[in-house]
Parts: C-alpha cells; structure tokens; sequence
C-alpha cells in the first residue's frame, strides 16, 4: 500500500501561484532551471514539512508546472504525504549516495539537470545555503552551464504573504499566545525549570483554543542570574524567589511560525526592571504605531530608539525582522528586511515582522518583550495577543 496525501495547508493554486511568482524572477534573470536548498524556501513552494537531514533540493525549472523534490529514497514518501506535488515528481535517491566522501545527494540533483536537459540558458543556486565543496560540484559538473547566485531570491518572494498565508500565521500566534499563558500558571518559586519547560511546550503544540500546532521549537528561557543572556534553554536549576525569567515561545502551524517574547517577576520587580519594562514597552508601542506601508526599516527602528531613549536606556540590538517559515537552523528568521539601522528596506502591506524589544543590558540582567505583527494598507496589526505586561507571579 501507498502512502497517501496529508492534509494539506493551501490548495493548489497557492502554491502554483508562488511558484509562478518564482518563476518571473527567474525569467528576470534568464534562468532555466533555480536549485533550492533552504529549507524554508522548500516548504513555501512545496508545502513538505518532512524532515530531511542529507543533502535535497527543489528544482523549479521554466517549462514545468510543478517543481521536482529531490530527497534521500527513505524521506520521499514523508516529503510526498506533506506537499502538495504529484507522486511522479518527488524523486528519491538511493543509499549508494549516503555517507560517501566522492558522491551525495547533490549529485542526485546534478544528474537530473543534465539528464533532463534544463541548464541551456542557466542555472541558479542558492549558494549560501551550500558549502565550498558543494557549490564546486555544481560548477564542475555542470560543465558550461551559466551558473547564478540566487541565494535570497526566494525569501524576498516569499516575504509578501498572501492572506491564505496570515491565516495560518494567525493559528500560530494563537499557540504562541497559549504558550505564554501557561507560563504565567507554572513558573512559580522553587518549580524546575525542566518541568515548566515541559508544561509550556505541551501548549505550544496543543494549548490554543483553534488547530494544534504541527511542530515545536523548545522554548527559550533564562532566568536570573541569566536573564542578561538571551538564545539559551533551560538549565537544570529551580525557580528563585525574588528572581526573573525572560521567555521566548513560538506557535507552528505548516512550518510558518508566530514569536512572542515576555518576562515574568517572581516576586515584586526591581526598580530597574520595571523601569526596563516601561522603556521597551514604550518602545514597542511606538513600533507598533510606526510600521505602515512606505516607511522605511531605517525610519521604524529610529523610532523605536527615541521611545526608549526617552526613558533613560538604549537598546544595542535591532528592533525586529520579517518572520515567517521555519528554516532548520535559522530558526523563524527571514534574511531579509530587519527593523535596524541602516535597512532602507520600504514597508508594504502583508509583510510579517517579529517586533523584538528585548534588552540586554548587562551579562546578569536584561528584559524580553515583543509581538508578531503584519504589516496592513494602513498601519501593524499585532497577530499574537497575550497582555503587554510584566507578569508578577
């Protein structure tokens, strides 16, 4: 018996549509064929979600409706039941190209441009997804082939998100905001931190009152006297009294992911760090109400700074960045527009930012709050919704 297909995120002309959008720039660029390697840039054209840890690759070539997923020969039924393509056009290599140190998984794809002849004008890569040695086999094999950089070309495609798209982002905020709930009922004094941890991710992946999440990010937590370090997990310690705990949890649902950061007192907070709170605060206010369709990233970030300036502090990091599909080692992260200094990046309407006003001022001491936010016609709406506060347990 055959495996069937899953259910699917978005029907079919989503993803043609995509796929077509893809397509213009590489006509654009006068390409034939675009190999791609993200993993994120995968589950937009495809909708596979299956996890695949030898090398892959999504061919997207001109003449084709549908793109070719090419996959180690045991993932090709997951990457089948998840996306939206044809059986015929998830291609599956076999083992002699797993664990050598002459062939991979690449020469898989190699073989299928030379043998289905699509290179003749070019081909594009996305090379920073690849290392030395592998962007190397490319050139060499491919002989005569014009070969492009397409790195980023796909994220800037998929940074416009089409309504179908907030939907789903929608159900993530929800899991996010479910996620935070929990927090606030399990982080309580002399609770390990394991066991939260574990409690919170139960409502990242079931906890929201719409679908259940489709996977899981662990969540980020540090507590003092860590909360000056952000990026890390739990630890093998217990809850203090008179400490604090900043969290950042995410809500999935199809790979497309909503953040949301909040910190939690135990106890009655310090002067400082409610001074902290009432300066990022401030300044996610003022994001909020700065993000509008034709304002720049630049001009956004600038206004954040001066909000928080107003209160005595100043914040070192950026103030946010466009967030949408899971990548496998970058996270929720898109590469593309980032809310800081110097990003001339202009505003339109359904772009999806994570709006970060997370402060860390010192290696003991730091503070975490922030939304995922779409950009509208007219201005930001907030996806994610638990309260703007400083939660005291």
């Amino acid at each position: 018996m055959s495996i069937s297909k899953g259910p699917q995120a978005f029907p079919r002309s989503e993803y043609i549509r995509r796929i077509s959008a893809v397509k213009a720039e590489m006509e654009h660029r006068e390409l034939d064929a675009l190999v791609i390697t993200h993993w994120a840039n995968i589950t937009y054209l495809s909708g596979n979600i299956t996890r695949m840890l030898a090398q892959h690759a999504l061919v997207v070539t001109s003449r084709d409706e549908e793109p070719k997923l090419i996959v180690r020969k045991m993932c090709a039924p997951g990457a089948y039941h998840t996306s939206f393509m044809e059986k015929a056009n998830v291609i599956g290599y076999t083992e002699e190209l797993v664990g050598k140190h002459d062939r991979d998984g690449f020469d898989a794809v190699i073989d299928y441009l030379i043998e289905s002849g699509v290179e003749k004008r070019g081909v594009g890569i996305e090379m920073g997804n690849l290392t030395s040695q592998a962007v190397a086999k490319f050139v060499t094999r491919l002989g005569g082939a014009r070969i492009v950089d397409c790195t980023k070309a796909v994220d800037w495609v998929r940074t416009y998100k089409s309504d179908l798209e907030i939907g789903i982002m929608r159900e993530a905020a929800a899991l996010a905001d479910a996620a935070i709930l929990r927090a606030a009922e399990v982080i309580r004094p002399g609770v390990r931190e394991a066991d939260a941890a574990a409690q919170i991710m139960v409502a990242q992946v079931g906890g929201g009152t719409g679908p259940a999440a489709t996977g899981c990010r662990p969540p980020l937590l540090s507590s003092s006297p860590r909360t000056g370090t952000p990026h890390i997990l739990w630890i093998d310690d217990r809850f203090r009294e008179g400490t604090h705990v900043n969290m950042e949890v995410s809500g999935n649902r199809y790979g497309y992911m909503a953040a949301l950061m909040r910190t939690f007192s135990l106890g009655k907070p310090s002067d400082r760090l409610r001074r902290l709170h009432e300066a990022q605060l401030a300044g996610l206010e003022a994001g909020l109400n700065a993000l509008k369709p034709g304002r720049s990233c630049h001009d956004v970030s600038e206004d954040i700074y001066r909000a928080i300036g107003k209160h005595g502090f100043s914040k070192d990091s950026r103030c946010g960045y466009a967030i949408g599909i899971e990548g496998l080692l970058t996270a929720w992260v898109e590469n593309t527009a980032s809310l800081g200094r110097g990003d001339a990046t202009i505003l339109k309407p359904n772009m999806t930012f994570h709006l970060m006003l997370g402060n860390w001022l010192d290696e003991e001491f730091g503070y975490e709050i922030s939304e995922t936010v779409r950009l509208t016609e007219t201005g930001a709406e907030a996806l994610t919704s638990a309260p703007r506060i400083l939660v005291e347990i």
